[in-house]
């Protein structure tokens, strides 16, 4: 199925949950922030929230600064 991870297409397996998608695609568990179609995912939500086709994914990434 097709998705959209930070503004661009990805095909991903149909069911998919959000813990395989970030995995597969090398995001970290630690130290970032995700968003499912404008909506904040917990991480220990990501198991168990499956994405349906056209899905929005957003990964911010925490950067240290002043």
């Amino acid at each position: 199925m097709n998705v959209v991870i930070n503004g661009e297409p990805q095909q991903v397996a149909d069911g998919a949950d959000l813990a395989a998608v970030l995995a597969d695609f090398g995001v970290p568990e630690r130290g970032v922030a995700v968003a499912v179609d404008g909506a904040v995912v917990p991480r220990a939500s990501w198991p168990g929230t499956e994405l349906q086709p056209g899905a929005t994914i957003e990964v911010l990434t925490a950067v240290q600064g002043g």
